[in-house]
């Protein structure tokens, strides 16, 4: 049983439900606050000097700052942040989906102390979501622009490359709210990754190992009916000790067959 399991067993209760529809009406608010101009749209952005200079608060405004984008964008941004993190959640469960929110929430905020002019967002908060959606379910298959379908994996691609660019050339701003994000996600994912690697070895190594045998020739033949390690890579060889010379047999074979002197 790993960490988030036994924390699950004693503050499982704790966790809230639904989580996501919670966060999608607090960025609603937000963003009605912005449209009718009550609110001014830097209020709920976090930086470090606003938390130093006594602005508190945006500390637990980051998780509900709204997208800054038109009403249609945004409103297909939120039904696509629901759909990914409900399904997280009744993936994993409320509680590792409330830690891995918490958790990119604090790395975020630990970011912005890094870069403290910068006025921080949780863009990549969200993008951290979409990863975890994807490495799950890279086989999930959606319309993009509802004409277009296209795997969640070459989508997550896309996205691994847009980071890799940003990190290169994009501000310091931008870098240490990327890196929280990956951050966030390699906590949850590393294991998985590790796994899949030494997986992928094993079967690359397996695959050269078939070729090799191809180019000079099969290692074990059956000398009753003549399959070979290649044409039948399953099957197990044996060899007769009561027949002059290797001869080889399948399993079938090694024990019918007449001994050979």
């Amino acid at each position: 049983m790993n960490l988030l399991d036994r924390l699950d067993r004693k503050f499982g209760r704790y966790a809230i439900p639904n989580l996501t529809i919670y966060l999608i009406a607090g960025q609603s608010f937000f963003y009605v606050m912005y449209l009718t101009g009550k609110l001014d749209r830097a209020a709920t952005y976090l930086s470090a000097e606003r938390v130093l200079s006594g602005e508190w608060w945006c500390l637990f405004t980051l998780p509900f700052d709204p997208p800054r984008s038109g009403l249609l964008v945004t409103l297909f941004a939120w039904y696509f942040f629901y759909m990914l993190g409900s399904t997280l959640e009744a993936h994993w469960g409320s509680f590792r989906y409330n830690v891995y929110l918490l958790l990119g929430c604090l790395l975020t905020v630990a970011g912005s102390f890094l870069v403290p002019w910068a006025p921080i967002s949780n863009g990549f908060l969200a993008g951290s979501v979409f990863l975890a959606f994807a490495t799950l379910f890279p086989d999930y298959q959606i319309l993009l622009f509802f004409v277009l379908p296209v795997r969640m994996k070459w989508l997550a691609l896309v996205t691994w490359l847009g980071y890799a660019y940003l990190f290169f050339f994009g501000g310091w701003a931008v870098r240490v709210t990327a890196l929280a994000a990956i951050a966030n996600y390699l906590i949850f994912f590393a294991r998985d990754i590790v796994v899949n690697i030494r997986y992928g070895q094993r079967q690359f190594t397996k695959s050269a190992t078939r070729f090799s045998r191809r180019d000079s020739g099969p290692a074990h033949r059956c000398t009753v009916c003549g399959i070979t390690d290649l044409s039948h890579p399953d099957m197990d060889f044996r060899y007769c000790p009561q027949c002059s010379g290797q001869r080889g047999y399948c399993k079938d074979h090694i024990f019918r067959h007449e001994h050979i002197k």
